[in-house]
């Protein structure tokens, strides 16, 4: 018996009346949490969903997404959270790829409708069957596009004897497109999920009074999902809900709640100390472990940080195959800026060449990865999967180096993905999207540099002959298929694309 569900679970036993969720003016127990948590779980069995069974969650940061996500888990079926910026069609899919039988879908905003793409994209997929709305307002027992959530808990019980599954059994899938193609569901297990958080818990100190998290980080990613949630109910801390990042609002939740860990990418660091330079916005005084990850941090960055808050930046690295954390730069050892620190407790790391032999030295090589974070495999693509694992080695197709202290540093990405604002973005997949439009006769897209978001996404366009689709066309219709961080904002129209003999396009000469 292994469940994910046991990090909330236990902090419920342990300090039931200690604040789990603070988002806006509300402040949630850990025992209210794991009685919802109860609920969800019950409503599922009397819904006929069980053991092995899939459930996708479609929710911001909102206190719905740890009320389902541990509902799933204490019914022994299985998570797949979507990332909230997909279109209907990007919905239906991935409900048809996981084979999930029910979807839970927030109501969403004028701003994010997802309501409306939810609904859309659950009557598209036959296979699964129902669709509960988490309505915007709260304890709404009413909702435009379904069943509302709180209505379908009226009578179900507050208690649940927890399913026992197997540590081995799968408890997320996240998805991901690795670096090519339509997106893989990577199968993480209860073991997977448990054993990242509980080292991820024990490289940071406790803090003897509150620890207090910030969740910027989407939970529906497996960065701000471990590092955050997990690691954070795990230890019984009180974790701060933030659905959008905003400098402003994050420095001001900071104070107010007076935050001791924030985890994010390179570019909320950024904005913050941005905000701070330009408008004096006061600079939280509680912080005591920052962690950043998804992509890699400007050096000028990472001394500006430490110089402002008092608190040094640790770099770490990971993939949804590795449910997430693989190498970081521990606390209480030397940290150095630009890499990706040295692996974590339990788990191996090495450089490998394209035949998967060993590269000796400093390399380079592709990182190769074993231990108990390495995902199952890719969901219903057993030879996706013998593609990346082998004698239990995952390759990330992340290209690195390794110093004499055994210090990872990553030199180029897997090949061709593109990193926006911290999201994976990967080109095939927007290119196959592209050519759908009839104007469009060939596509080629390419991340360009973007002082921003690190890396924007361009496209390289053919028009089908007689076309004359304007730049400003082709980029609205994107928009309207493809999720927020995906769609092209630079398209250019071309004659004819680079291409090598054998008619491959040539992206490195695009870039």
């Amino acid at each position: 018996m292994l469940n994910l569900s046991i990090v909330l679970e236990d902090s419920a036993r342990n300090t039931p009346d200690g604040t789990a969720i603070v988002f806006g003016d509300m402040r949630l127990p850990y025992a209210m949490i794991d009685t919802v948590a109860n609920q969800v779980a019950n409503l599922l069995v009397s819904r006929g969903i069980g053991k092995g069974d899939k459930v996708a969650l479609v929710c911001p940061n909102l206190p719905y997404f740890p009320f389902v996500y541990f509902g799933i888990l204490k019914a022994g079926a299985t998570v797949v959270p979507l990332n909230v910026l997909l279109q209907a069609r990007e919905i239906t899919y991935h409900l048809d790829d996981s084979d999930a039988k029910a979807l839970f879908c927030f109501e969403g905003t004028p701003e994010l409708p997802l309501g409306e793409r939810g609904k859309e994209g659950f009557e598209a997929a036959p296979g699964c069957e129902h669709f509960i709305v988490l309505p915007a307002t709260p304890l709404a027992t009413e909702s435009a596009y379904g069943e509302s959530f709180w209505a379908a808990l009226d009578g179900m019980a507050p208690t649940f004897e927890t399913v026992q599954t197997a540590a081995d059994d799968t408890a997320v899938i996240l998805y991901t497109s690795g670096t090519t193609g339509r997106p893989k569901g990577a199968e993480l297990t209860h073991q997977n999920m448990l054993m990242n958080a509980l080292v991820s818990d024990r490289m940071f100190p406790r803090d003897e009074q509150s620890d207090t998290y910030l969740a910027v980080l989407p939970l529906f990613h497996s960065f701000g999902q471990t590092t955050v949630m997990n690691t954070g109910f795990l230890r019984g801390a009180t974790i701060v809900l933030m659905p959008r990042f905003e400098p402003g609002e994050a420095l001001a939740l900071m104070v107010k709640e007076k935050v001791t860990f924030f985890a994010g990418v390179p570019t909320m660091y950024w904005g913050m100390l941005t905000k701070i330079h330009a408008e004096g916005a006061e600079v939280p005084s509680t912080l005591r472990v920052a962690v950043a990850g998804g992509a890699s941090s400007p050096v000028e960055v990472l001394k500006d940080f430490e110089k402002t808050f008092g608190v040094g930046i640790l770099e770490g690295y990971g993939l949804s195959e590795t449910a997430p954390v693989a190498s970081f730069n521990h606390m209480g050892r030397p940290t150095k800026p630009g890499t990706i620190g040295t692996p974590i407790w339990g788990v191996e790391m090495k450089l490998i060449d394209s035949d998967w032999k060993t590269v000796e030295g400093e390399g380079p090589g592709e990182i190769a990865i074993r231990g108990h974070n390495i995902m199952k495999g890719y969901y219903g693509r057993p030879e996706a999967t013998a593609e990346v694992m082998r004698d239990g080695w995952f390759r990330t197709g992340d290209i690195a180096t390794r110093d004499t202290d055994g210090y990872y540093a990553i030199i180029d990405r897997a090949k061709d993905m593109i990193i926006r604002g911290g999201f994976n973005v990967y080109p095939r997949e927007i290119e196959e999207v592209l050519m759908t439009h009839e104007a469009v006769s060939l596509a080629a897209v390419v991340g360009v540099p973007h002082d921003s978001h690190g890396e924007e996404i361009k496209a390289y366009v053919i028009r089908t002959p007689g076309s004359e689709i304007t730049e400003d066309e082709l980029i609205a219709w994107a928009r309207e298929n493809m999720a927020a961080y995906k769609y092209p904002r630079i398209v250019e129209f071309r004659d004819s694309l680079p291409m090598t003999a054998t008619g491959k396009i040539l992206k490195r000469e695009l870039r």
